[in-house]
């Protein structure tokens, strides 16, 4: 059994959470989110709390049970706080600027490169070297956030390019002159 699993998930006030027909559906003050349950699991909403229950004790429904633990508290997480990631434009003359429902970015490309805006996601510019991507979903957060990232990956030498904040990245040593070599 899953020591993930096992763990409730404490529900906060104006969350509800249902399980019918396989499909857990969390609604809370930001939105509504819904996944499908696979295999020998049972979800079940006791005083505040959810419990994720597995059914039998084969190897499928045991790697699952702490899986479906994972992504509804993550769910319960998105509909009542959300989730935001930042992203870092480095490059001498490098900027975005959000226009309409578009991120257009000028990262070192002939042209500038546009980005829409996806479904239940807000991409922000705090400033022309910053990206804000909020939403309620952890995972299509997550996969926005590395889409704009891919658009420029940072390079090692100068470390140009887009980045996560707080992302290290390590720099080589340039190339030397041969002088003083033998």
């Amino acid at each position: 059994m899953s020591r993930i699993g096992k763990m409730s998930i404490a529900v906060p006030a104006g969350v509800t959470v249902e399980f019918n027909n396989s499909v857990v559906t969390v609604k809370g003050a930001k939105g509504t989110l819904t996944r499908e349950i696979v295999g020998a699991i049972d979800v079940k909403s006791e005083g505040g709390h959810v419990h994720v229950v597995a059914l039998d004790d084969t190897k499928e429904t045991n790697a699952r049970h702490g899986l479906y633990r994972a992504l509804i508290a993550g769910m319960v997480k998105g509909v009542s706080e959300g989730y935001t990631k930042g992203l870092e434009v480095r490059g001498v003359g490098w900027k975005v600027a959000k226009q309409g429902n578009k991120l257009v970015m000028n990262v070192g490309f002939s042209h500038p490169v546009e980005f829409a805006e996806p479904a239940g996601i807000k991409l922000e510019c705090p400033s022309q070297t910053e990206i804000n991507v909020s939403g309620i979903d952890k995972v299509l957060v997550g996969q926005v956030a590395a889409d704009l990232r891919a658009i420029r990956v940072p390079e090692p030498y100068h470390g140009y390019g887009i980045r996560y904040k707080g992302e290290n990245v390590e720099h080589k040593e340039g190339k030397t002159s041969g002088k003083g070599k033998k």
